[in-house]
């Protein structure tokens, strides 16, 4: 299991002891996690946030998300935001009648291209993969062969959605395209609309002895960009969970990822390392950011197979260890609530997705705003919603990522010494509402372009290829990293 510590806070043990002994809290949000972040290490009821009902996990419930939800008030606290993404989280992978998690089943869930077109998926399988492009870029992410005697394989993404979601963005992409609806809007998606962005890995590139401690099924892949498939055993490593709740058109962006993928960087040492191969990261120590810094040349990092994870939890740290300050929340606070859910929840599971963990999410903070004065602050926003200065509106993990997506836009820096507080890289630095219109190339702003599916299959039935698409993609990218470096 991936090692977890709570940076510069005393007596952890005793905390965490006592937090597993309260896991049947019925997780009632208090004042602890809210936006005054008055969370302590003294208080573990505000650590341990789990509901009962949630277990066993064959029996998990949805999370309440719409009208009487804790997200239908005028003040919320953070707690709720980690509990809904636990509980999604586990929903979603709760087996079926078929036995197979509930986001795999094709009548609740559809697969989709990144351009949102449906995915018709054999019977003899569950999935369909042949993406392995890294989120925002072309680049690609391939395991570290020493996991498995000299075997690496490379990454591969699936995208998937509920009908509710999917049905509305046919409906929006058809207005924008026909007219009906101007490029620049205030248009949402309704409440209980969800995506999932899910990594695989071929399971040849996990040792048999470890093959267990996945969740793993058979994937219709392609190693030739779809011109053939090959039933393959695949293994799950990752998965974005992203959903619309009450006074939340932004999406919560929850982040999941399997404990052994590699180490987090220990900003205190300076370094990121690890005693033993991990899927993503070579054994030993890697100092800098090569290992989160892509080569296109070698279609690797620029330290080879040692990608890490820039912040625990996505949670940011100074240079010298210490929670970043000047952040629009504490971010003790927020380490707490992640890593005491995380515990109490993994506490509770006997199955294999007791190997995964929660790595953080992010939304913004709609407290006491209308449903139109949310959909204006985030047109308002535009390429500012992953803002996490002092008065920003991002809350949660302010630096979220998953290192098996972004593992090479955790920064736009050159050099761990010039991250900071002005230029943190979240969900919302590249999932913006804002975007430059095909046609006259004027930027255009809208709640419904923070999806990226829904963005690119608006473009394609405005008559762009998919090669135009991946090179707007590029365009997209370039832009907005000149716009974080120039904050």
């Amino acid at each position: 299991m991936k090692q977890r510590t709570l940076p510069l806070l005393g007596g952890l043990a005793v905390i965490s002891a006592l937090i597993l002994t309260n896991c049947g809290s019925d997780g009632e949000p208090g004042k602890e996690g809210t936006y005054n972040d008055n969370a302590s290490a003294s208080s573990p009821d505000s650590l341990c946030i789990v509901n009962p009902s949630w277990f066993p996990h064959a029996q998990t419930p949805a999370p309440a998300e719409g009208k009487g939800s804790p997200f239908d008030a005028s003040s919320t606290t953070n707690q709720i935001f980690h509990q809904w993404s636990w509980n999604k989280f586990l929903w979603l992978t709760k087996p079926d009648k078929g036995g197979n998690p509930l986001f795999l089943n094709t009548s609740k869930v559809k697969q989709v291209t990144s351009t949102m077109l449906p995915i018709s998926v054999p019977d003899s399988t569950l999935v369909v993969l042949q993406d392995t492009a890294q989120a925002g870029s072309s680049a690609l992410l391939q395991t570290n062969p020493g996991y498995n005697n000299g075997v690496g394989g490379k990454v591969y993404y699936s995208i998937h959605m509920n009908p509710l979601m999917y049905d509305a963005a046919v409906a929006f992409g058809l207005g924008i395209k026909n007219g009906i609806i101007k490029p620049t809007n205030d248009k949402v998606f309704p409440v209980g609309s969800f995506e999932l962005k899910v990594a695989w890995v071929p399971i040849s590139a996990i040792p048999q002895s470890k093959q267990s401690l996945y969740y793993t099924t058979t994937a219709s892949l392609s190693t030739n960009a779809g011109k053939s498939f090959t039933n393959t055993k695949v293994a799950l490593i990752g998965m974005h969970v992203v959903g619309i709740v009450e006074n939340h058109p932004e999406f919560i962006w929850a982040t999941f990822e399997h404990d052994d993928l590699s180490p987090d960087y220990d900003w205190k040492a300076k370094s990121a390392s690890s005693d033993l191969d991990q899927l993503l990261f070579k054994k030993g120590s890697v100092t800098g950011i090569g290992g989160i810094t892509y080569n296109s040349t070698s279609q690797l990092g620029n330290t080879p197979n040692q990608v890490f994870d820039l912040f625990q939890y996505g949670v940011p740290l100074d240079s010298d260890g210490n929670f970043m300050m000047n952040t629009s929340q504490s971010g003790s606070a927020e380490f707490q609530n992640i890593d005491g859910i995380n515990q109490c929840v993994k506490s509770q599971l006997d199955d294999v997705w007791a190997n995964y963990f929660y790595n953080g999410s992010i939304w913004l903070n709609m407290d006491g705003t209308t449903h139109a004065q949310q959909a204006q602050i985030i047109d308002s926003l535009g390429n500012n919603m992953g803002n996490a200065t002092t008065g920003s509106y991002a809350r949660g993990s302010l630096n979220c990522a998953n290192v098996t997506m972004e593992s090479f836009t955790q920064t736009f820096e050159d050099s761990i010494q010039a991250i900071n507080v002005n230029n943190l890289v979240n969900c919302f630095t590249c999932h913006s509402s804002s975007q430059k219109d095909k046609a006259t190339k004027q930027t255009i702003t809208s709640p419904l372009y923070i999806s990226h599916v829904f963005r690119d299959y608006v473009r394609l039935k405005q008559g762009a290829t998919p090669k135009q698409i991946e090179e707007f993609k590029s365009a997209e990218e370039q832009r907005i990293l000149k716009f974080v470096r120039a904050r």
